[in-house]
């Protein structure tokens, strides 16, 4: 009798110590009212990644904010991007989001370069894409302002957790890094918006 309880004892303890269940991340089926959500001013709060090309760009961001307007087209997005890779700011008018509806993905394209990701079912403020490189994971945070709740941060992290990313793998922007806008700039500003 005695062992049958100490098995008992035994399982439930190990169960207990076993870290939870990752859920699996839940992509936004596209409908009407997505790409309207889309719209508007986003700041980038963090991210990680596991391809090579934008695991060098997570480590020289230090701050972005990107707006995202309509296209000429239904299927398309215009974006204007103003970060500061390592010391320098860099505005960017000229990429585009193409939005494919059949399999609900985006795909941005900047100079040649594209880069597709799926929205993840999130709070209305926020933007969680989870990027499709080759076999390589990859998922950011974007969010309309710059002050994100510690319960978003920590579900956040948690998913990035289940994709296998160490919190040194996790690269954040800080406020204080940020871009002036160009209407901002003055003849103080040492670092010079270059335009893309």
């Amino acid at each position: 009798m005695l062992a049958p309880l100490a098995f008992l004892l035994g399982l439930s303890l190990a169960l207990a110590a076993e870290p939870p269940s990752c859920a699996p991340l839940v992509p936004v089926t596209f409908d009407n009212a997505t790409i309207p959500r889309l719209l508007g001013h986003w700041i980038y709060i963090a991210g990680s990644s596991k391809y090579p090309p934008h695991l060098e760009e997570l480590k020289a961001l230090k701050h972005a904010t990107f707006s995202i307007f309509p296209g000429s087209h239904e299927d398309e997005l215009n974006v204007t991007e103003i970060m500061r890779m390592n010391e320098t700011c860099v505005v960017r008018n000229t990429s585009q989001i193409h939005i494919f509806w059949q399999n609900s993905t985006l795909t941005h394209v900047d100079n040649q370069v594209t880069s597709t990701a799926v929205m993840i079912q999130s709070d209305k403020d926020l933007l969680i894409l989870q990027h499709l490189n080759a076999n390589f994971p990859g998922l950011s945070l974007s969010a309309r302002t710059p002050n994100v709740s510690k319960e978003h941060l920590e579900e956040f992290q948690a998913q990035l957790h289940c994709l296998g990313f160490t919190e040194d793998e996790t690269f954040f922007t800080s406020e204080k890094d940020a871009c002036p806008l160009p209407e901002e700039k003055t003849d103080k500003d040492n670092a010079d918006p270059q335009l893309g």
